[in-house]
């Protein structure tokens, strides 16, 4: 049985200066609870790994508004003119890859591979100061493995041992950030009894989730 947490205890798990992976596209599929909690916590320094860094006032944008970032790793700033400002007077370092390669970084970190070879960025700014490797008369971009200290993450369901059912597109980068970090939290919308969730239904096995959120009242 998962231990279930409230939000306010889950925040102070996280020290200054911890990589987040955060679940979320757009704050689709994000922990919205959990968030809040860590901006009231106002533990900062933090790397945060996300899809983007949505807008002002929602999601991971939040993190941002409240100073709390000090690096970003991100497919797109999302609609945040507040990630623009932060990265154009360099109070925040933002680092911009390639949607399908940052998957696979994050899963190459969770399976235990030195790195991905892709060939996407070849030839742009991509490519400044990482590894090429030419294999059969092609160049690929060596991109190295991303694990974060905690794994954030929303679900529909969790059962009580932890295992989660993602619900459509907030399904998006859940899973693959379940299996990178030393420590795993999920803020599910129900708990289930075990046996409740299809089988064919769990994305996230229960072995991979540390902790649950407790249900909102």
């Amino acid at each position: 049985m998962k231990r279930a947490l409230k939000p306010e205890e889950a925040a102070e798990m996280i020290p200054e200066g911890a990589v987040l992976l955060i679940g979320g596209f757009m704050g689709v599929g994000s922990p919205h609870r959990l968030i809040d909690a860590i901006v009231a916590r106002g533990v900062g320094g933090l790397t945060l790994v996300n899809n983007d860094t949505c807008r002002p006032g929602e999601g991971v944008g939040k993190l941002i508004d409240a100073g709390l970032v000090d690096k970003a790793i991100v497919s797109h700033i999302g609609l945040n003119p507040v990630t623009q400002q932060k990265m154009i007077s360099g109070e925040m370092e933002v680092e911009l890859v390639p949607q399908g390669t940052l998957v696979e970084r994050i899963r190459a970190g969770g399976v235990g591979l030195g790195g991905v070879l892709t060939p996407t960025g070849v030839g742009t700014l991509v490519e400044e100061g990482k590894q090429v490797i030419e294999i059969d008369g092609r160049k690929f971009l060596l991109e190295r493995p991303i694990r974060g200290d905690f794994a954030l993450l929303d679900a529909r369901h969790a059962d009580c041992v932890g295992n989660l059912e993602y619900s459509l597109t907030a399904h998006n980068f859940n899973p693959v950030m379940a299996l990178a970090a030393d420590t795993v939290i999920a803020e599910p919308h129900h708990i289930m009894p075990v046996g409740v969730i299809s089988p064919d239904a769990v994305k996230t096995p229960g072995v991979l989730v540390d902790y649950l959120l407790e249900r909102a009242h």
